[in-house]
């Protein structure tokens, strides 16, 4: 039985009674019966007729006042084969799937569920009671927004939403609609449509539009998807809610279009920098100045719009100074912009609960030295602000800044950056960090959280930091990780385990300061000067790819083992890809034209193509599945081709002149070889010739010609397959046999 505690070294108690109130509210307005019905609900989308042998109950009393808590038992005699209480809905479902998990060996996860539940179901020996050591178990980065749930409909929506609550999470934002809100504010304000539409960026865009970095770039925004997201919002809010979740709302940070200067000339507004690689065209946006009467009378009015339109569980969110340099470094002035920006909220709302997430302190720490993180942080009451400690697991705030100088945080696993495939994690960092900030001293952690840029990718990872946040310690990571592999294909296999051991031990145990910027050479525009280092041996990704295959005879029918295999194999192909570009220019630089030709040769015309047909045998590793889903959120052809545009745009170049190219890149069917191959096949060639006219490669002239290539992709307008094709087991198979013995042995011979 696991024993039941509070949240440790934590808080002062007068820091945790907005803990308590909150949720003790969001309880009461959710109620006990709406809550019962909504996981119930969910357990019959899950199981079906099945779900009819588990009794699902909510008991608030079961958490005491603490942390959210569940109780598993089997009634002597009933007909059901477990009952589950929950302190929340949310606790409930995690409750179940705690069941479904360890008792049924059954799997729930992005890429697909693995649910052939026993028959009869299993009964339990001897009850189970489990309790959260935090309050909160928290979810989204505000750029999943836009890389990973852009153009997401309510069933995707809803199959989101259920792995949330049977995962544990119980706070998150809930950011669709805003923009239409905004826009009712802006125009009651005095601001035409035409200084709206500037101001707005495309839907693939919004979410560094709202944390003040873009603007106008791949908008405006069409009058539908306006109403469609109002629409979605409604939807995502109730279903949120009653299952006993915390919803996050968007609230003012203090950036404004500049049609506000037109209406109001005398508001006191500087015009910031640019963001990133890009100019004044499309960033450069006005914030106002936080003792400006202004900021006051945009923020309230826009929060009291946004709760009358959806209510609220008094969280809000606001991201000020985002990879954006404050006007200036003076404490004082931090604090009257942290302060401005809270009561623009308690203005609408007087029990309003900051929520900001702290990737400022450790993206420029420069400027933001001990005196400069207390004063934003103090502008606000202590226990009024919760902060995300975004990268956590690779650069931890709280312990330079004495756990966010009393202001309560949430320990985040950042993980992935704009969504890239990429078999990538810090697992030992994971597994021991949130308890590490837990013991710190003074520590004011009052959860964890998944924050990722953007989803759908590396799986594991995912479900390890779900499943820490229900426990008390950490985990044993090989005998974890093997039962993952059975749990996750449904049946035992020595050689999956193995696979994932080694997968485990490799790839996913990247130790000291880790990103997870893929750099591949294969998604990154090519030069003379790629960065290929690993933190892991190469050949454990080899000889996991041997043992998958291995054991294809017996798992083959799983859709997840399918899954993997492609990603495996993926995985393997971008190291071989890294090999042959080695050779490529090592040939280059010794002016050996026949090996550079055979390189290039084998790189272009074999490898690339067999990596994209590869992709192509699996829907989720599509790209004309990302492109159909932004043109099916159009009501229009024109809306369409703009939707497509953004999704082309943000996955390549990402922006007009890729201002952040391949920030976002992407494995996909499709995109390796019409975006990535022709690129390696123009450098292949620009090389070729180049040692054939005698004259040097210069990078700056294969940068203007490749952006001819890369913007050409996006413009092109070609009809990608949204449903796979080929046979993933026979592609894989080929490839292994045709790559796998002249690449185990370079990489054990130490020439990758």
């Amino acid at each position: 039985m696991e024993a039941r505690r509070g949240l440790g070294p934590g808080p002062a108690p007068g820091l945790a009674l907005p803990f308590l109130l909150l949720l003790a509210a969001a309880a009461a307005r959710a109620g006990d019966a709406r809550q019962e019905a909504a996981v119930r609900a969910l357990a019959r989308r899950l199981l079906g007729p099945r779900a009819a042998a588990v009794s699902l109950s909510v008991e608030p009393a079961l958490a005491a006042g603490g942390p959210d808590a569940y109780r598993l038992w089997s009634p002597p005699g009933a007909a059901v084969a477990v009952a589950v209480t929950g302190s929340s809905g949310v606790a409930a479902a995690a409750g179940l799937y705690r069941y479904l998990r360890d008792f049924c060996g059954c799997h729930l996860s992005w890429s697909g569920a693995q649910l052939r539940l026993p028959d009869p179901l299993p009964r339990l020996r001897a009850e189970i009671r489990a309790a959260a050591p935090g309050r909160y178990r928290y979810y989204q980065n505000v750029c999943a927004q836009s890389y990973s749930f852009a153009w997401w409909d309510w069933a995707r929506w809803e199959r989101e939403i259920d792995w949330m609550a049977l995962s544990g999470i119980n706070l998150a934002p809930a950011f669709a609609g805003q923009e239409a809100v905004w826009q009712r504010v802006y125009r009651n304000l005095g601001l035409n449509q035409s200084e709206i539409d500037k101001y707005f960026t495309g839907p693939a865009f919004l979410a560094w539009n709202r944390m003040g970095n873009l603007r106008r770039w791949a908008g405006p925004l069409p009058p539908a998807w306006h109403l469609k997201q109002l629409y979605l919002q409604y939807r995502i809010l109730e279903r949120m809610r009653s299952l006993g979740m915390t919803t996050v709302l968007p609230a003012f940070a203090g950036h404004v279009p500049q049609g506000i200067l037109r209406v109001f000339p005398r508001v006191n507004a500087t015009r910031l920098g640019g963001w990133s690689h890009f100019d004044c065209t499309y960033s450069c946006i006005y914030l106002l100045d936080p003792e400006d009467p202004m900021f006051q009378v945009i923020g309230t009015l826009f929060l009291k719009e946004l709760i009358k339109e959806f209510g609220t569980d008094h969280v809000y969110s606001a991201d000020t100074f985002n990879e954006m340099t404050p006007l200036s470094s003076d404490p004082a002035y931090l604090s009257r912009v942290s302060n401005a920006v809270f009561r623009s909220m308690t203005g609408a709302d007087p029990e309003a609960l900051w929520l900001m997430q702290g990737w400022l302190f450790q993206h420029q720490p420069d400027f933001w030295h001990p005196a400069q993180v207390r004063a934003l942080l103090h502008g606000v009451p202590l226990g009024k602000m919760i902060v995300l400690d975004l990268f956590a697991e690779s650069k931890p705030v709280y312990q330079w800044t004495e756990s966010f100088y009393g202001q309560p945080f949430i320990w985040c696993m950042l993980h992935n950056f704009g969504g890239n495939h990429g078999l990538f994690g810090t697992v030992e960092a994971i597994n021991h960090g949130p308890f590490m900030a837990q013991r710190f001293p003074n520590s004011t952690m009052v959860g964890t959280g998944l924050v990722p840029e953007g989803i759908e990718q590396n799986d594991m990872v995912y479900e390890l930091m779900n499943e820490l946040g229900w426990r008390q310690e950490p985990l044993d990571l090989p005998s974890w990780v093997s039962r993952y592999a059975e749990r996750r294909y449904g049946a035992p296999n020595a050689a999956a385990a193995g696979a994932w051991r080694l997968l485990l031990r490799s790839v996913y145990n990247c130790t000291g300061v880790c990103v997870n910027h893929n750099r591949s050479p294969l998604v990154r525009r090519p030069s003379l000067h790629m960065d290929t280092e690993l933190w892991y041996n190469a050949s454990d990704v080899y000889e996991a790819w041997r043992l998958l295959l291995s054991a294809s005879a017996e798992l083959g029918s799983s859709p997840l083992f399918r899954y993997d295999l492609v990603d495996v194999t993926r995985q393997a192909a971008q190291q071989l890809v890294s090999n042959y570009y080695l050779d490529i220019r090592s040939a280059f630089q010794r002016h050996a034209l026949p090996e550079l030709l055979t390189a290039g040769g084998v790189l272009v015309y074999d490898l690339l193509p067999e990596l994209d047909s590869l992709l192509s045998s699996h829907s989720l590793f599509l790209l004309g599945r990302w492109l159909e889903s932004a043109r099916a959120m159009a009501t229009s052809d024109r809306e369409a081709e703009q939707y497509e545009l953004n999704a082309r745009n943000q996955v390549t170049l990402w922006g007009p002149s890729g201002n952040i190219l391949d920030y976002a890149n992407k494995q996909l069917g499709g995109l390796v070889l019409d975006y990535y191959g022709v690129r390696w096949s123009l450098f292949v060639s620009v090389l070729v010739e180049s040692l054939n006219s005698g004259r040097p490669f210069h990078q700056d002239e294969f940068n203007q010609a490749v952006f001819q290539v890369e913007r050409g992709f996006v413009y092109n307008k070609k009809h990608y397959p949204a449903v796979p094709a080929g046979d993933t087991l026979e592609i894989s198979r080929k490839l292994f046999l045709k790559y796998y013995p002249s690449a185990l042995w370079r990489s054990r011979a130490g020439l990758a």
